[in-house]
């Protein structure tokens, strides 16, 4: 047998899709240890309508508070800074060049913020077979790792309106995302690639609150 085509027949091998009871396995593995997790990010946001791309850069933080609630904060540092704490029923924006936070009531689209806040992190596939259906597209190497990428299609057609499918990147030494790509059915999509990411660091609840300097105006514009 050939030389080049025994190495052309190791890397096929070497980059071969896992099943997807494969990368469940290692999913499953990560969630059951999953606490919390740091990282920067990387967010891209493209509205198709004006054919736009946003892209902006910062750091990650999130904690399961307990079964099926997570928290989440962000410090987005470029272009433009800002804050943002995410939970299931309220989200904040902080606006330091105008000394002003945004807080918005989820409360009516609890389900919505519950599908989004399950994907990827400290939650059973067991679980997101629930919500949705889940294949393997294939191997991709990701900023030098290898990964395997999966698709998600949410069942409900009720969440359909709001979410088409998402895509996830999961590393081979690791069941968490590195990144995630959630489409719209507008044909906008908003992407998040995680780097230097650090597993269940310690993280206090205070760490997942804005830290909002005396004199902060706080406003509600959907009120």
């Amino acid at each position: 047998m050939r030389p080049l085509f025994l190495l052309c027949l190791a890397a096929v091998s070497l980059n071969a899709a896992e099943t997807l009871d494969q990368v469940r396995a290692r999913m499953d593995a990560a969630a059951n240890a999953f606490q919390s997790l740091t990282a920067d990010v990387r967010k891209v946001t493209y509205t198709a309508v004006i054919r736009d791309t946003q892209t902006e850069e910062g750091t990650f933080t999130l904690k399961k508070v307990k079964a099926g609630d997570l928290r989440v904060r962000m410090e987005i540092v470029k272009p433009n800074v800002k804050s943002i704490a995410l939970s299931r029923n309220k989200y904040e924006m902080y606006l330091p060049n105008i000394k002003t936070v945004q807080e918005f009531d989820l409360g009516k689209y609890r389900s919505l913020v519950d599908q989004f806040l399950l994907l990827g992190f400290g939650t059973p596939t067991r679980e997101l077979l629930k919500s949705y259906d889940m294949k393997v597209l294939g191997a991709e190497t990701m900023d030098g790792k290898a990964t395997t990428k999966i698709e998600l299609v949410p069942k409900s057609a009720s969440v359909r309106e709001h979410l088409k499918r998402v895509e996830m990147w999961i590393p081979s030494n690791d069941g968490n995302p590195i990144q995630q790509k959630f489409f719209q059915p507008s044909g906008d999509f908003f992407l998040s690639a995680y780097t230097g990411v650090k597993v269940n660091p310690p993280v206090k609840d205070a760490d997942l609150s804005l830290n909002l300097p005396k004199g902060t105006k706080r406003e509600f514009p959907q009120k």
